[in-house]
């Protein structure tokens, strides 16, 4: 998934480039793991909102590899996800090519917002 690694003026730009509100540009590769930091902790007790709000923070983790971002929090927390995860054989977002592993599972505990959400569009049943 990851050509060249973006330094943080390139990820600013591409946030900039794709729309994103100008707080989220602004805060660069420091605030794309912020927020996959904030969304991790969200799940870890109760994810209680919408699927267009878990897919965006999905995106926000699709930037951060596309950016070639690596580091040790990163991976602790991308762990701390995996662990809140069932069902990994279920599809939930796109966020980016290859079939990232995030793209895949829901929360086990997903608020009821969030499971309306995926009966709607036929994930689950």
């Amino acid at each position: 998934m990851t050509a060249t690694p973006m330094d943080d003026a390139k990820v600013r730009q591409y946030l900039a480039d794709n729309g994103y509100p100008q707080h989220v540009v602004r805060e660069g590769l420091a605030g794309l793991l912020r927020r996959w930091e904030a969304f991790v902790e969200e799940v870890e007790r109760g994810y209680g909102f919408t699927i267009f709000d878990y897919r965006n923070d999905l995106d926000g983790r699709a930037i951060l590899a596309l950016a070639g971002f690596d580091s040790a929090a990163l991976r602790a927390l991308d762990e701390r996800f995996r662990r809140c995860l069932e069902r990994p054989e279920v599809r939930v977002w796109e966020s980016a090519p290859g079939d990232p592993w995030w793209d895949f599972g829901i929360p086990r505990n997903a608020g009821e917002d969030l499971l309306e959400d995926l009966r709607g569009e036929g994930i689950l049943p």
